[in-house]
């Protein structure tokens, strides 16, 4: 499977259905985004890649600014960028990472497109990874796995898969000490892990 990372381009073609508020991209498998629709997604390491504490650390920390929920470090300590997305949960395990999110609307009231969203969140991470890790080459797998959800109750459903992710992996006892996992605070409660979301310190 190829893979995408530090320097890799990833041209997907866009191709927008009769819907106005559906479009989908094609690689090898199918994508559908719905407009005003929260994402569950999936991506993965390539080569069997484990990510150490520190590069979980700086994953998670990139997923919250794409959000706009994390200031941005370096020369531009303090600013935030525009959200793109409204997050939902994520989890960064050592091999894939898991998010629930909701594309936010452009300047021309387009929703952004989940490819892009992507595709930054990849290269920007793969980058930092590898010089890190003194490293190059890819870090991610190309493909990414992705679901619409239809419902309020999916949305519960699969904050609660992503909470006990990392149970379930026997990497933790509990959701909550699980170091690289948020959960949208308005999402906690009815997930019944009261006050998850507030955890952004990495």
């Amino acid at each position: 499977m190829e893979m995408a990372g530090e320097g890799a381009r990833l041209t997907p073609s866009l191709m927008f259905t009769s819907a106005p508020t559906k479009y989908c991209y094609r690689r090898r498998l199918p994508h559908l985004q719905k407009a005003d629709a929260a994402l569950f997604v999936t991506f993965c390491t390539g080569a069997h890649l484990i990510l150490p504490d520190q590069a979980r650390d700086l994953v998670l920390e990139h997923c919250l600014r794409e959000g706009g929920l994390r200031p941005l470090a370096g020369e531009d300590a303090g600013a935030t960028l525009p959200p793109r997305i409204r997050l939902h949960a994520a989890v960064i395990m050592p091999d894939h990472v898991h998010l629930l999110f909701l594309p936010l609307r452009d300047e021309n009231d387009r929703p952004f497109a989940m490819v892009d969203i992507l595709q930054c969140l990849k290269s920007a991470t793969a980058h930092r990874i590898n010089r890190l890790l003194r490293t190059s080459g890819p870090v991610w797998e190309e493909e990414s796995f992705d679901h619409v959800l239809r419902s309020d109750e999916s949305l519960r459903e699969k904050c609660e898969y992503i909470r006990q992710n990392p149970v379930k992996a026997g990497l933790v006892a509990r959701p909550e000490d699980y170091r690289w996992l948020w959960v949208e605070p308005e999402l906690s409660s009815s997930c019944g892990f009261a006050g998850e979301g507030a955890r952004t310190t990495l």
